[in-house]
């Protein structure tokens, strides 16, 4: 809803596309060696790597862009950045988050929240503040009026079966957690379109006026 939102989402994906495309992470083996001064090793952390540094360069690239029109930091246009990335077949979902946009999954029958939101009011939440909380978005980062930003990344293994969800606060912040886990009790490979307008009528049905968005991925094998 910011100036410039729709500028901004376009730039990060692209260079967030770009900057994964040109990175081919390899999955580390026994025998490589290991850096003696890390703390601990992880056969994955090619790709987490991979993600936190294409995340710097989309946050890079928007920020650039905000110092060419002569915005100060902590101005400008800017947008939250959510999302996954399978570096190689069989390998973990690297899951990287920034604002609050969310990442579900939908597994044996139980959704589950992967993104935690980078949000004031999360934060109040988690602090046990009691009375007036602050406005739902009211962010503590974004991808572009910061010069650097800390993304959330972790990685976790898919499983055949499952579902996974990414959108925007229109389509959590009015509907119930239950309602979106029974709109994904039926959503297999062939149906994630008619889940993705199912899911869009839930939010406005619980009177969402925020920008709905939803994808869907299935877990085929």
């Amino acid at each position: 809803g910011h100036d410039g939102g729709e500028i901004a989402a376009c730039l990060a994906l692209q260079t967030l596309r770009d900057a994964l495309a040109a990175s081919v992470p390899k999955k580390a083996s026994p025998g490589d060696a290991a850096d003696p001064d890390a703390t601990w090793q992880d056969e994955h952390m090619p790709a987490i790597v991979a993600v936190h540094e294409a995340v710097d360069a989309a946050n890079a690239r928007v920020y650039g862009a905000n110092v060419q029109k002569g915005h100060g930091e902590g101005s400008g246009m800017g947008t939250t950045l959510t999302g996954f990335w399978q570096s190689l077949p069989g390998g973990p979902l690297v899951i990287f988050h920034v604002g609050d946009s969310r990442l579900y999954r939908y597994r044996d029958g139980e959704l589950t929240v992967l993104t935690r939101d980078q949000t004031m009011y999360q934060q109040a939440l988690e602090a046990g503040v009691s009375g007036d909380f602050p406005p739902r978005n009211l962010l503590l980062q974004a991808i572009g009026p910061t010069a650097t930003v800390a993304p959330d990344v972790k990685a976790g293994m898919p499983r055949p079966g499952d579902v996974y969800l990414l959108c925007s606060d229109g389509l959590y912040g009015n509907t119930p957690h239950a309602a979106i886990e029974n709109a994904l009790a039926g959503a297999h490979a062939q149906s994630l379109e008619q889940c993705c307008h199912d899911l869009i009528a839930l939010a406005k049905t619980h009177g969402s006026r925020d920008n709905i968005t939803a994808v869907l991925a299935f877990v085929e094998h």
